[in-house]
């Protein structure tokens, strides 16, 4: 039986990442792309992360004021009731700016450490999925009273595998993730790069990625996503015996995630 707290928690993360969805969707200038080598573009994103991370921390401090907020855009609180929330307002910023549908508001609620809530919400995809720790991962349709569950698919072979990764932006980095790519794409059926990787984690949990990796994502970036892929059968972690982090994330189901990790291992895709 589901505990009351999460169930809670889980209630005011889908409630706050609906509302700041709905701001990002409904707020976003339609010529936002047209210009983007410009200064003014980016000051818009910056301006809709910077709001929608403010409707969120909002929301949370008046339903739970004793909470901790760890944000991508700067909220910082401790709090005192063991509970942290861990946000993005909008993950995939350069695909908001051009009007690309992939981006997301992430939402993690951690207890004692342990993240217990995720959900992802992708207004433009018109979908939202959520997970609690041991109660499984759904996705849920826009106009949806309810949702369905939803499992990552059975391991292919490596060689079967479609894989989603992501880049970083510091050109050294970039260097070395390319290089990385050279050598997987022969081992693979084929790479995706879909440019947020909240979203990339649920489409392994909805089977519409075989297996996931990045390195250089921060809490704020998978907390969520891998909860849900996780609740979905997949297994998440970093370089061999180390959890996802910053270093290295990588989701796929048992069967896949170990020969994939001892390649990713052996490419040296954990370092610059």
């Amino acid at each position: 039986m589901t505990d009351p707290l999460t169930t809670e928690l889980l209630d005011i993360a889908l409630e706050a990442a609906r509302r700041a969805g709905d701001l990002l969707r409904d707020g976003r200038p339609a010529d936002l792309g047209v210009a983007a080598t410009k200064t003014s573009p980016i000051d818009v994103v910056t301006e809709m992360d910077l709001a929608a991370e403010k409707l969120i921390t909002d929301f949370l401090a008046d339903r739970r004021p004793d909470d901790g907020v760890l944000g991508e855009e700067g909220a910082s609180t401790e709090g005192s009731s063991g509970v942290r929330w861990v946000i993005d307002p909008i993950d995939g910023t350069v695909n908001y700016l051009y009007g690309l549908p992939a981006w997301a508001v992430s939402i993690a609620a951690e207890r004692d450490g342990e993240t217990v809530v995720g959900v992802v919400t992708a207004p433009m995809r018109r979908e939202t999925y959520h997970a609690v720790l041991g109660g499984g991962a759904y996705l849920v349709a826009e106009g949806q009273e309810r949702g369905e569950r939803v499992r990552c698919r059975p391991a292919p072979v490596l060689d079967q595998a479609l894989v989603g990764t992501g880049f970083g932006y510091r050109t050294e980095r970039r260097i070395g993730q390319a290089e990385v790519v050279r050598a997987l794409v022969p081992k693979v059926r084929d790479i995706r790069r879909g440019g947020s990787a909240a979203i990339d984690l649920c489409d392994v949990a909805c089977g519409r990625l075989n297996g996931y990796y990045e390195r250089g994502l921060n809490p704020w970036d998978y907390a969520a996503g891998a909860l849900i892929a996780r609740e979905a059968g997949a297994l998440t972690g970093g370089r061999p015996g180390i959890p996802a982090s910053g270093e290295l994330t990588i989701a796929a189901p048992p069967g896949l995630f170990e020969p994939l990790q001892g390649l990713l291992e052996d490419l040296g895709a954990w370092h610059d």
